[in-house]
């Protein structure tokens, strides 16, 4: 048996493949999916442990794609054709073939976008703890924390495709300016309908995925970061949303 430190994590290979912290085998994707929901601090323990993560992303691209394509064609042309009129241009009716060529490119451009982002923000956390405030890990792991942080979200998204149906809003969600509908559209009406709660939720897995990793890094101060981190993005961008 092979033995080895992962992370500041002890793991060992043996014939029936990689254990995690207390020698027992690491769970099979179903069960992380599942501890990630209803477990997370067993998942995170897990996952900095053994970090694996294709089979984490795939499904939440997957989950992507599929509630990419349940939306109605429609709903995209609307979005472009207001885009179009905020930048003071008239857009032409779209054929049906144009239609099915839109929703065919967000089916495709969803999940590439997601996996992008994945990668890109799994090195920035990377960056942040392991080498700006000197915590133990590897890209690896923060990469396997928030690949399965991110199956939340893109799970969620699936039962909201009603929702976003009945509004006409291709980007509908849950944020925290759906607990607040008295306030008039402006700058802090916008920064809290950046907040999306499902993106909060993953934060808060990834933050328990940061103390596992590490655990002089407490779940309370990585929780500020990561959510610290997403706030800081809604004020720049809130800037350039109109209403």
């Amino acid at each position: 048996m092979n033995g080895g430190v992962d992370g500041g994590t002890v793991t060992r290979e043996g014939a029936t493949g990689t254990t995690g912290t207390g020698g027992d085998p690491v769970p099979m994707l179903p069960r992380r999916l599942l501890d990630t929901l209803f477990s997370p601090g067993k998942l995170a323990a897990d996952v900095a442990a053994s970090p694996r993560w294709v089979g984490a992303l795939l499904v939440s691209l997957a989950l992507v794609a599929l509630g990419t394509w349940l939306l109605p064609p429609e709903l995209f042309a609307e979005a472009q054709r207001r885009a179009a009129l905020e930048r003071g241009v008239a857009m032409p009716p779209m054929t049906d073939r144009t239609l099915q060529m839109v929703r065919l490119g967000a089916v495709i451009g969803g999940p590439l976008a997601f996996g992008i982002i994945s990668f890109v923000l799994s090195g920035l956390y990377t960056l942040i703890f392991a080498f700006i405030l000197g915590d133990e890990g590897r890209y690896r792991q923060y990469l396997a924390i928030f690949a399965h942080a991110s199956f939340i979200p893109a799970l969620i998204a699936i039962p909201l495709v009603p929702l976003r149906i009945s509004t006409g809003d291709a980007q509908f969600g849950l944020n925290l300016a759906s607990f607040l509908p008295f306030l008039s559209d402006g700058y802090f009406l916008n920064v809290l309908r950046l907040m999306d709660l499902t993106q909060i939720w993953s934060s808060l897995v990834v933050a328990l995925g940061a103390h596992a990793i590490d655990n002089r890094r407490s779940f309370t101060s990585a929780a500020a970061i990561l959510i610290g981190l997403q706030l800081a993005v809604a004020l720049v961008i809130g800037r350039f949303l109109t209403g």
